[in-house]
């Protein structure tokens, strides 16, 4: 007998003592030695354990009881399936035993063991048959009308089931549902409340044809005669099966809905409160089917929100303006007298807000026609008099604010002359309005309807900065009497200074001027608090208040001397106390950051011991981030404070800081370096700087961009405000700085620092580097490069073509001679061609900034180059000429257009070069040309070759940009054009008219992009491709262009992802037949577009339309369902429900994918491609099954099983499962 054996012989033997404490003892050790995972019963063991726990059920201490059922759980893992079915057989048949107690404990037990099975995926075998021995003997056990506490028992143990296995159940659905329907009827509510909630969790995986059955028994029986108490049950069914199976409810719904709303008018407000339940639950799960009955909803909802028999409001007169107190005693008093407990009409009330409240949240669409209806209703009902109802109230409020933030993708602010959202305006009328109903409740006893009103107002003032500054007076007296009232909590405390905060960031300092007297004294205590987070608090709305006291940003009239005192004292406290919260100690930090920065200079003695004090916490690592970003806030205050008694020790611990891992404190130790040697450079002594220039060059590298710049802009910093301070750096930073300028990955800000510095460091004399070391030190590289291959990547030749120009500028002495060199480089026929083409583009670079026009032969030389067998060197040329010309218009604007009137061959170069000088040259100097070249444009805009059309059409959308009002109206007749390819052109240009930024042709083009649109119905297929990509351009840049539009587009761009027949040819190659589809590309384009859209303009797409589309893509060509894989990942974050619903459709499609083999002799590519199909299908499948109610779909359910028991399937799965789970589903590039 092994020892385990043996130990465990011994507790069962212990098990069976007379004395209750040895079985207690010996039972709670096993149940210790069961959890262990380690543990192996023989089969001896086992039936003896499970006999024994099954005897101590019925034990007659209650206390063993209890232990026996805990060792259930652990126990069904450990032994074999057919111990778990004698468990199950001996707990059901004490289920409908005659002694409660037993029933009670077993029924319990039953419960452990169901919440201990493998799911349905894993152990299929065992759950299934042990799922069929509970339910076949809990049906019978239901049939026990007598005894009611069995049906419940039964009851709550099938709704277990049924929500953690029901697949395994799919058998027995059916009876279920027939034993389950005549317990609505019974007489006693717990039953019938149980029986709803097992139907729930029973409609999400029950088949179709099940869900109809039981869905047209609750309609036949509604029919039935006058609303009884039965009615209520099956309204309440009803609305618990909407919920449960969402979706499927919506073609029943023209049946449901206009029974629901005949039972609104009985009178039983019990049926009405559930009536509104119901509703809540279609428009939550059955959106798009609700439509057509949203009106009649709304409509019962704003009648019943006032519904309220037993009072009458008219009482409540809000002119009355008496004192608080008086009226606050009458109130109460009219509270008490019609608290009558028989009165349910506030239940109807609250129902109606909540589905109110539902329909605000998920139909924005109506957002303009619920403040014309919906809103004033609501704030008529701010005075509600039952608490409940209020919040309920205040809270639909906050979700119609909510829908009024601008959409993701729209602008945060606007634009200048852009209008306001419809909304918006209409909410900034009621505004007056909603502060008079709620400013005398922020002096209301009620603790929740204070939050309520500080949770509204704090919405309100998000939604609408700057619109709450006229009724600061009537809402502060509020907000200072739950900051100073004793009985108030903490967290309406907490709630009034967030609110406060809101209020002082999101308005003029100007309006709370003559209320800081009031304000400050009350917030000051909170810092004096004793809890954490009301001290933080205050910490914020305190450091708001210095911003307002004394901006400055600008000059302000008001005296804040007397108020620095009692801010300062009440700020050291907390900035001088080491054993507080985390969060208490930065924001005491920052807090005091912000009085030295805005008040330093009326701080007298005060302010250097607090100077010391930023330097403590800065030697400590824990608050060392926040006290860095808070020097450089102090460093950058405009009063000058002086810093010099502790830059000497600081300096050094900032340069310390440069070493460390933590990036954040990298960053913003290298900016708060910048802002002192700007600001304090005459006081740095050398050793504080070599400690701060030791650290930089680990610093300056291409693996973190961002950190590089700032350290480069740092150096450039240090060049101008202490140049002597860089007379050491040739050795040890320098040849970092031009080892990231040879780096490929080199552009934007990084390279902007870079080109400040150089000029700083030639500027210097102090520096002992030369314009001429440097130049070669830039260029070296490329001399030494061989003429087989180009050593240096591409990207590297135009970053140091712009720092040999950037140099040039800042010497222009030297640089004449070097021009002429450049020049002679060019034209050596010795010369590598990596120096050739470095050569053309410093040229280029050099004569954006200066005129070569003294450089007679230039002009031939680049000429020359257009004929070069090397494509680079055409390249560098043509760009070389458009520069140039950018610095000199009038001169060489002339020669590019009569070159390409005259040179065919060398047009597509010398169209690059134009492009060059479009897009740099501003539109004042373009305008005298603009006729010229706008004229040579449209000559070349029928171009057979693809590739010079669209570098017309990029150069007419650029110039369209330097005079719209005059240009796109032209622009938009070409449209007319008879020949394809210029209609083409133009539709092409149009895509490079929508930038990212705000530029003046949005408003002109917002009026007429739909003209431009109208040709995704043009016959041409290139042209409709091109509307295509112009469409997915304005969604990825611009979505308010095309927002207005989009119920016109979507049907002509839902048409093109159509597979076409007629675009479907055979070509002979040889002796095989090859299938070519024209019309591949624009059904790219399509859904392209479409996932585009899913991004920018999700709330104006009828999502289960979207997903028709979605659906045939899944089936389409190779390019086409990688593309839909993507976007059904994207749904399934997106809106979950609508792929619910869609389930079905979408996993056969999927499941074709992922078991697809690819034929034996098929090239390597194939297989290749096929497998990247398989893993991009798997991770739309993982996707899907991230969404909670995804595996209880039957289908979804067995596609799942068969994933995870092929062993090819299941690693490919969890492969893609992790890029899943960490957000990682593969995005597209659309743009």
């Amino acid at each position: 007998m092994s020892s385990v054996a043996y130990y465990i012989s011994n507790l069962l033997e212990k098990m069976t003592s007379t004395d209750k404490d040895f079985r207690f003892m010996a039972t709670n050790d096993l149940m210790m030695e069961l959890q262990k995972d380690s543990i192996k019963l023989d089969e001896d063991s086992e039936r003896k354990v499970v006999a024994m726990l099954l005897k101590l059920l019925e034990d007659k201490n209650g206390e063993v009881q209890n232990l026996a059922v805990k060792c259930l759980g652990p126990l069904v893992s450990k032994v074999k399936e057919y111990q778990v079915e004698t468990m199950v057989d001996t707990l059901c048949s004490n289920m409908v035993s005659d002694k409660e107690q037993l029933r009670d404990i077993s029924s319990m037990g039953l419960k452990t063991v169901i919440a201990e099975l493998p799911p349905t995926t894993s152990g299929m075998a065992l759950t299934c048959n042990v799922c069929k021995k509970i339910t076949s003997q809990l049906i019978g056990a239901l049939g026990k009308q007598e005894d009611v506490s069995i049906q419940l028992e039964a009851l709550d143990i099938l709704s277990d089931m049924l929500s953690r296995l029901s697949g395994a159940l799919s058998s027995f659905h059916s009876s279920i549902l027939t034993s389950l329907l005549p317990q609505l009827t019974s007489s006693r509510m717990a039953v019938r409340k149980r029986t709803i909630i097992a139907l729930g969790h029973l409609v999400p995986s029950c088949s179709p044809a099940l869900f109809t059955q039981l869905v047209e028994h609750l309609l036949t029986e509604l029919t039935r005669g006058t609303p009884t108490s039965n009615t209520r049950t099956y309204i309440q069914c009803l609305a618990t099966v909407s919920h449960h199976g969402g979706h499927r409810v919506g073609e029943h719904l023209e049946k449901i809905v206009p029974m629901v709303v005949k039972f609104c008018n009985v009178e039983d407000d019990e049926l009405r409160e559930y009536c509104f339940q119901a509703f809540e639950a279609f428009v939550r799960r059955c959106p798009k089917e609700m439509s057509p009955h949203i009106a009649t909803v709304i409509k019962l909802c704003l009648k019943y929100i006032t519904y309220d028999p037993n009072y009458n409001y008219d009482g409540d007169d809000e002119d009355q303006e008496d004192s608080m107190e008086t009226e606050e005693d009458e109130d109460e008093e009219a509270d008490d007298e019609y608290s009558d407990d028989d009165d349910m009409s506030w239940k109807v009330r609250r129902s109606s807000v909540k589905c109110l409240e539902t329909v605000i949240s998920s139909r924005r669409d109506l957002l303009v026609d619920l403040y014309g209806s919906v809103c004033p209703t609501l704030v008529s009902c701010f005075k509600e008099r039952e608490e409940n109802v209020r919040t309920d109230i205040f809270l639909a409020f906050v979700a119609l604010l909510r829908q009024t933030h601008p959409v993701a993708g729209g602008p945060v602010v606007l634009e200048p002359g852009a209008k306001e959202a419809p909304a918006v305006t209409l909410l900034k009328k009621q505004v007056p309005t909603v502060v008079k109903a709620l400013h005398k409740q922020l002096k209301e006893k009620s603790m929740k309807s204070r939050q309520g009103c500080v949770s509204l107002l704090t919405e309100l003032a998000n939604v609408l900065p700057g619109a709450l500054g006229e009724h600061i007076p009537a809402l502060i007296p509020g907000i200072v009497y739950s900051l100073t009232d004793k009985s108030t909590s903490s967290n309406m405390k907490i709630d009034a200074l967030a609110f406060l905060h809101v209020l002082l960031s999101s308005h003029a300092p100007e309006v709370f001027h003559p209320h800081i007297i009031v304000i400050l004294p009350p917030v000051v205590r909170c810092v004096d608090d004793s809890f954490y987070k009301i001290i933080s608090e205050a910490l914020l709305v305190t450091l708001q208040v210095v911003k307002i006291i004394r901006p400055v940003d600008k000059t302000c009239s008001f005296d804040g001397k007397p108020y620095v005192k009692d801010i300062f004292s009440a700020t050291v406290k907390r900035l001088k106390a080491a054993d507080i919260d985390q969060e208490v100690k930065e924001r005491a930090i920052s807090c005091m950051g912000y009085i030295v920065s805005h008040l330093g200079d009326q701080l007298g003695g005060d302010l250097q011991p607090t100077l010391q004090i930023f330097l403590e916490r800065l030697k400590n690592e824990i608050t060392r981030l926040t006290a860095v970003k808070t020097i450089t806030l102090v460093a950058a205050s405009p009063l000058k404070i002086d810093l010099r008694p502790i830059l000497t020790e600081g300096i050094p611990i900032l340069a310390s800081f440069l070493r460390k891992k933590q990036r954040a404190l990298k960053l913003g130790t290298l900016t708060a370096l910048n802002m002192i040697v700007t600001n304090y450079g005459d006081s740095l002594k050398p050793p504080m700087i070599d400690a701060v220039l030791a650290e930089l060059p680990a610093l300056i590298q291409e693996s973190d961009m961002h950190v590089s710049q700032v350290a480069i802009t740092l150096l450039a910093c240090m060049a101008k405000a202490c140049p002597s301070s860089l007379s050491k750096i040739s050795g040890t930073i320098l040849p970092e700085v031009l080892r990231l300028v040879h780096s490929p990955l080199l552009q934007g800000g990084a390279l902007r620092s870079i080109l400040d510095f150089l000029q700083a460091l030639v500027l210097t004399k102090s520096s002992n580097i030369s314009y001429n070391d440097l130049l070669k030190a830039l260029t070296g590289p490329f001399y030494g490069a061989k003429t087989s291959d180009l050593p240096m990547h591409r990207q590297s030749y135009y970053s140091v073509a712009k720092c040999v120009a950037a140099l040039s500028s800042a010497c222009t002495k030297e640089a004449s001679g070097m021009i002429t060199n450049l020049i002679q480089e060019v034209k050596s026929s010795k010369s590598s061609e990596s120096v050739r083409i470095l050569s053309f583009l410093c040229l280029g670079e050099v004569g954006r900034t200066m005129n070569l026009s003294g450089q007679k032969e230039l002009k031939n030389v680049i000429l020359e180059a257009f004929s070069s067998p090397n494509e680079e060197i055409k390249s560098a040329a043509s760009c070389a000429l458009g520069n140039i010309c950018v610095g000199n218009l009038e001169e060489y604007l002339s020669f590019m257009l009569t070159e390409i009137g005259s040179q065919p061959k060398k047009q597509y170069l010398l169209l690059h070069s134009l492009k060059e000088v479009i897009s740099a040259s501003s539109a004042e100097h373009l305008k005298p040309h603009l006729e010229n070249v706008w004229a040579l444009l449209f000559k070349n805009c029928e171009c057979p070759e693809e590739g010079t059309r669209n570098v017309v059409a990029e150069c007419l959308g650029k110039l369209t940009l330097s005079n719209p009002s005059e240009l796109l109206p032209r622009l938009k007749k070409q449209l007319s054009s008879g020949s394809p390819l210029a209609r083409s052109t133009v539709v092409t240009a149009v895509k490079f008219t929508i930038v990212d930024q705000p530029v003046p042709i949005d408003s002109l083009l917002k009026d007429c992009i739909g003209d431009f649109l109208k040709t995704l119905q043009d016959p041409d297929l290139n042209v409709r491709r091109v509307a295509l990509v112009m469409l997915n351009s304005a969604a990825h840049n611009k979505p308010a262009l095309i927002r207005g539009l989009l119920s016109k587009v979507l049907p002509h761009l839902y048409n093109e992802t159509q597979i076409r027949k007629d675009l479907i040819r055979e070509v002979e190659m040889g002796p095989f037949k090859h299938t070519v589809d024209d019309g591949l590309d624009v059904r790219k384009a399509a859904f392209e577009c479409m996932y585009t859209l899913l991004d920018s303009c999700l709330d104006c797409l009828d999502i289960l339309e979207f997903l028709n589309h979605v659906e045939e893509g899944l089936k389409d060509h190779y390019d086409i369902r990688m593309l839909t894989f993507i976007m059904l990942a994207r749904l399934s974050s997106l809106c979950p429900s609508a792929v619910v619903q869609r389930l079905d459709r979408l996993v056969e499609p999927l499941r074709a994918t992922c078991t697809t083999k690819v034929k034996a002799g098929s090239v390597k590519q194939e297989f290749e491609k096929q497998e990247e199909l398989r893993r991009s299908a798997m991770r739309a499948v993982a996707a899907l099954l991230s969404i909670s109610e995804v595996e209880k779909s039957p289908a979804m359910a067995d596609f799942a099983n068969q994933i995870r028991s092929n062993a090819e399937m299941a690693t490919i799965f969890e492969s893609v499962q992790g890029d899943v789970m960490s957000g990682g589903v593969e995005a597209m590039d659309t743009s």
